[in-house]
């Protein structure tokens, strides 16, 4: 699987600061470690066990053996699309999507029937070449006396434990070992598949073990990231609230519409710099309201962009808070911002609401109702992940509508699908982009893009548009990939706020989904008592040139053009970004010491339940 992987994406490893050759022993090594923990089952059955249990311990020492095997054989074979998919070996990401079978299974028989057929070509002829070869192998260990045996147990497990944490040090080896080069698709190379996997269930089991990334006194990294963010308070409170008073004043407050895009990079959008054609009703937009070009995601899944963009948060290391137990309630959110100041507050989705434990999290945290796929009366079109953006959009605006018919303020969140694969859309709306697959990313955002136009055309005609602030921003880009240790260029996502009164402007400085929130906000014409959204507003000037990034376990902080880099278990490295890519440099201590200073002050917040307004 490794030589395949070096094979496919030779063109991608060099130049590199290290010999590519390495991968294998480093690679070799985790493959010892994996193989050696399989086969500990075996171990113990065959040395412990009498030999009156001989045929019990053979059959389920075969049938274990089968397993393994075939796990493997799966996990290896679904290396391949994944990694074409997420640039990645399976990860947290292979595990959590089993969580949602009936998407999953619906991406996978439109996208990778191939792929599935040969992995369950090869696993049915590895099985049968298995179980006809090993019927009885294991029985001639029973011939052993059996005291023999359990004194072999004695240097075996010596062996295989030395083997297994694979180090004299301090600490034993684990899957940072392979990451021994600044090229990131080498290091994903390097790794083993079945062990990336394993140590995914594992890590999100332990998402405190935030030591791993380094260690600072809690007031010490309080203390800088304050300092970075330009944030002011009393330290006691041990978290970001503070007062922000808005630089603009109605005679009501606004509404407030978010509107968040599924997986358009701004590599899609010409106005955000990117590729012509794709995206003319947003292109045509951008010279209408407040235009962010040089805005980034949190990190590379939806829901980071959803806590960044209605919680104003960045990641929290470990499993996003959308699935997170202690964030369940109570937890800082637009709602809890805006309901004392008398709004209703909707999430509006066109799939299953379930999915990465949207509804749970949205309902204990104030929505006051959530509208999902079983909510949309005959609707125009269902694809893969629920109903088209089209039947999306005019649901919402049905919705705003009768709220300001009632009176009633509101906040909404709106949140698209069309633009995930296996990339459903119904005919006949888009001239579709030459050169490409009807079903392919470019036409999917071209739809997104064309339901983002019938939206804002659909609002403008109604009484509402004139008191409400429509923000139009995406979650993360489509494929967060690179040979960069972080792609910070594909987390680049286009944003833009329009809406009666909002001045067309270009904001061309860096911009993070939490001061898009905070800018928004900003917008609506409230003064915050209290709140720690972890921007700040483009009309504030304490607004800093910084945006944190999570790409799997990895963080990078970029101040400028400057970016520090923390991974757990390996030393903090700085780069500069020049031309879209990190370049390595002299060490930053300070800029180092911050981004590893937010990693703590994220967990900080989170275990404590900090992340919350004091009003609350």
């Amino acid at each position: 699987g490794r030589l395949i992987l070096f094979s496919q994406y030779f063109d991608r490893l060099s130049p590199t600061d290290s010999s590519y050759w390495l991968s294998f022993l480093y690679g070799f090594r985790l493959d010892t470690i994996m193989s050696l923990v399989l086969l500990v089952v075996p171990l113990l059955l065959l040395t412990i066990a009498p030999k009156s249990m001989a045929k019990i311990a053979n059959k389920i020492n075969g049938y274990y053996v089968l397993i393994a095997l075939m796990s493997i054989i799966f996990v290896e074979n679904a290396t391949f699309p994944f990694f074409a998919q997420y640039d990645v070996r399976p990860n947290y990401l292979f595990v959590e999507y089993l969580e949602y079978p009936k998407e999953v299974f619906g991406m996978i028989l439109a996208d990778y029937k191939l792929s599935l057929g040969i992995s369950f070509v090869l696993m049915l002829v590895v099985g049968r070449l298995y179980l006809n070869s090993s019927k009885n192998n294991a029985i001639k260990c029973f011939d052993m006396p059996y005291s023999k045996r359990l004194l072999l147990l004695i240097p075996l497990i010596f062996i295989f434990a030395l083997g297994i944490r694979s180090s004299l040090g301090h600490r034993p080896a684990n899957i940072s070992d392979a990451l021994y080069s600044s090229n990131r698709v080498l290091n994903e190379v390097t790794k083993n598949s079945p062990y990336s996997v394993l140590y995914a269930i594992y890590s999100t089991k332990n998402d405190a073990n935030i030591g791993r990334y380094g260690v600072m006194p809690i007031d010490q990294a309080i203390n800088r990231v304050k300092n970075r963010l330009n944030i002011h308070n009393d330290l006691s409170q041990q978290g970001l609230n503070r007062v922000e008073p808005s630089h603009f004043k109605h005679k009501k407050p606004k509404n407030l519409v978010l509107f968040i895009q599924e997986s358009m990079g701004a590599q899609f959008v010409a106005a955000t710099g990117g590729e012509q054609g794709i995206t003319p009703n947003l292109n045509r937009l951008s010279k209408e309201g407040l235009l962010f070009t040089d805005a980034y995601s949190n990190g590379t899944r939806s829901i980071r962009g959803l806590a960044g963009l209605i919680a104003g948060n960045y990641s929290v290391p470990g499993k996003g808070v959308l699935k997170r137990n202690k964030s369940q309630q109570d937890f800082f959110t637009i709602s809890s911002l805006l309901e004392p100041y008398g709004y209703k507050t909707l999430f509006v989705y066109g799939g299953e609401a379930r999915f990465d434990n949207m509804k749970s999290w949205f309902a204990g945290n104030g929505f006051d109702k959530i509208i999902e796929q079983k909510d949309f009366d005959n609707p125009d079109y269902i694809g893969t992940w629920g109903v088209s953006d089209e039947d999306l959009i005019i649901k919402s605006n049905q919705l705003f509508a009768q709220h300001h018919k009632d009176g009633q303020p509101f906040a909404a969140v709106m949140f698209s699908t069309s633009n995930h694969t296996p990339f459903d859309f119904p005919d006949g709306k888009i001239d579709l982009v030459e050169g490409v697959e009807k079903k392919s990313v470019k036409n999917a955002i071209k739809y997104a893009d064309h339901a983002i136009g019938e939206f804002v055309k659909r609002a403008r005609q109604e009484p509402y548009y004139k008191d409400t602030i429509f923000v139009i921003a995406s979650d993360h880009d489509v494929r967060v990939y690179g040979d960069d240790m972080v792609p910070v260029n594909h987390f680049q996502i286009p944003a833009l706020i329009l809406g009666e009164g909002v001045e067309p402007a270009v904001y061309n400085k860096i911009a993070t989904q939490p001061d898009i929130l905070a800018t928004a906000i900003d917008l609506l014409g409230i003064d915050k008592p209290n709140y720690p959204i972890m921007g700040h507003s483009i009309f504030s000037d304490k607004k800093q040139n910084i945006a944190l990034m999570q790409f799997n376990e990895t963080y990078a902080l970029r101040k400028d053009n400057k970016v520090a880099i923390v991974r757990p278990n390996q030393p903090p490295l700085t780069f500069d970004y020049i031309d879209q890519h990190l370049q390595s440099t002299e060490h930053d201590i300070e800029l180092e010491a911050d981004v590893l200073a937010f990693v703590i002050v994220l967990d900080h917040l989170y275990q404590n339940k900090l992340y919350k307004s004091i009003a609350q």
